[in-house]
């Protein structure tokens, strides 16, 4: 079959939630296509596999151009490729972001996306395994649960933080987000809930639901101004109604691009042949710059030492037969937020615990084990971009964050990574560290933390941005995700967010999924 109602480019987790609601419509004949393979490998699966993510399972491979703003550090940009997309790779904590954010889309002029219009997109979505109030919701394809293998220097990290003046926060997706806390994660039964296995798994013997794994869409094909269907390397498919992109903050600009819709000029300068003009696709990048304070600890109080062969041998029995243990964490199911900025409005810093070392890309590891302290500042000024080096769709695009282009940002991030170095120097946690060694004694001064972030830091994979959502002629997508000047092509991922959440991003995708099917039921209704 080469025709469908519906063709949905990238099975993430707007894209997964999307063809699933979609599909309970009888009538509507929808194809999923998902460059990525399948999701076989017990990583995808084991909450402890986001370890491995990072460092190059499922991902794209790709890295950032030069940060100027950061002495021309590089960076590891892990994007999914995979089905799932970043719900398949990532550390499972389910946040949603502050209630203002989505207030402040609504006052942009984004009508429909206040936070009283986006919760009940929340709730429907979640089975929740705590709380089933005005907040959350339970029997929803998403498995949202408590952390089952926390260890006992999380409770001492709570205890740290009260005593400089943060609280603990029992639910920071309910009525406050300020504060420490066990984070939600997107487990069910101690493993992962990916998009994937929550929308998809269960609905692939619908008549009216195809699924395509490993295809690249080379182009969207548009004719006299409107989206008809796609190119792959196979051939072409053609949509009835309309092509949705739900590829990423990345991927969907690149995509548009590749299909010849973004600035002319610069696509003409590449040979590819402008077939809409909009200058403001792939701009708008935004994403939270992580820092991190890494300190040594007195003894064996992390996962790092299941590093060691026999170690991980145990930890896998362990996790058989208890479902506990390492196997079982996320690896990073403890932090919180609070203010960088104490005028803020509201929260403007995140904190992850790492229950280890060298979890992720480029972090250094302690060799006789300690604990890694995240922080980012969630409001980032600084705008970047997302464009092609190639009319090849085999090369990867050029990912600009301009991390720190704004001295707001510089100075934030550095105010928040001396209040993860503060909560780590408290007493409650004296008796599981030996000494902080990243960034150390020797860093003091501002411009001493400038030079350290730039070596040490990376990306929260938080993008956003790049096909704006908004009322006004500019914005790539109206307020209910239809492309500006393309009938028949709609945008529904991170990529449609005036400004990021202030937080992780994943549950914001699966709403932005979950509101984008009602918008699209109502209109073919």
């Amino acid at each position: 079959m080469d025709s469908f109602d519906f063709i949905i480019i990238g099975a993430g987790a707007a894209g997964s939630a999307l063809a699933a609601r979609l599909t309970e419509n009888p009538d509507m004949q929808v194809l999923l296509l998902e460059a990525g393979g399948r999701d076989r490998h017990p990583f995808y699966h084991l909450p402890a596999g986001f370890a491995k993510m990072t460092k190059g399972i499922g991902s794209w491979g790709w890295d950032t151009t030069p940060q100027k703003h950061m002495q021309n550090k590089v960076f590891r940009y892990t994007q999914a490729k995979v089905i799932g997309g970043g719900s398949a790779i990532n550390a499972q904590i389910y946040t949603r972001g502050n209630a203002q954010d989505y207030d402040d889309w609504r006052q942009m002029g984004c009508e429909g996306w206040g936070y009283d219009d986006v919760l009940p997109y929340f709730r429907r979505s979640e089975d929740n395994d705590t709380y089933n109030n005005e907040y959350h919701g339970q029997g929803g394809p998403l498995g949202v649960s408590q952390p089952s293998a926390p260890l006992p220097i999380c409770e001492a990290y709570f205890d740290a933080a009260k005593e400089i003046g943060i609280p603990r926060n029992m639910d920071i997706n309910g009525e406050k987000q300020d504060g420490v806390c066990y984070y939600q994660l997107t487990q069910r039964n101690a493993r992962r809930s990916s998009a994937a296995m929550a929308y998809i798994a269960p609905n692939e013997g619908r008549p009216n639901l195809t699924v395509r794994t490993g295809v690249q869409v080379k182009r969207i094909i548009v004719e006299k101004g409107r989206a008809k269907g796609v190119e792959t390397a196979d051939g072409k498919l053609t949509a009835r109604n309309e092509v949705v992109l739900t590829s990423g903050a990345i991927g969907s600009p690149r995509l548009l691009q590749l299909s010849g819709i973004g600035p002319a000029d610069d696509l003409a300068a590449l040979g590819i042949t402008p077939v809409y003009d909009q200058p403001n696709v792939g701009e708008n990048l935004q994403d939270h710059l992580d820092l991190y304070c890494i300190t040594e600890l007195s003894g064996p109080h992390s996962y790092d030492r299941y590093a060691k062969p026999h170690w991980a041998a145990w930890a896998a029995l362990q996790y058989a037969f208890t479902r506990k243990g390492p196997v079982a964490s996320s690896l990073f199911e403890t932090g919180g937020f609070w203010y960088a900025d104490p005028s803020a409005r509201s929260p403007d810093i995140q904190f992850h615990l790492g229950l280890g070392t060298g979890i992720e890309h480029g972090v250094a590891a302690m060799p006789d084990g300690g604990v890694t302290l995240n922080s980012c500042y969630l409001r980032p000024r600084s705008r970047g971009t997302v464009r092609l080096q190639s009319a090849d769709p085999a090369k990867a695009p050029l990912i600009d964050p301009n991390y720190l282009q704004d001295s707001q940002d510089r100075a934030m991030s550095i105010q928040g990574l001396k209040i993860t170095q503060e909560i780590m120097a408290q007493g409650p946690l004296k008796k599981y560290i030996k000494a902080e060694r990243l960034p150390g004694p020797d860093v003091k001064t501002d411009e001493d933390y400038y030079n350290f972030i730039c070596e040490h830091s990376k990306t929260s994979h938080h993008c956003a941005g790049t096909c704006r959502m908004g009322p006004d002629d500019a914005a790539v997508v109206d307020i209910r995700l239809r492309f500006n000047g393309i009938e028949g092509l709609r945008i529904a991922d991170n990529s449609i967010m005036p400004t990021v959440i202030s937080s992780n991003t994943n549950a914001a995708a699966i709403m932005i999924g979950e509101k984008a099917s009602d918008m699209i039921k109502e209109e073919y209704a």
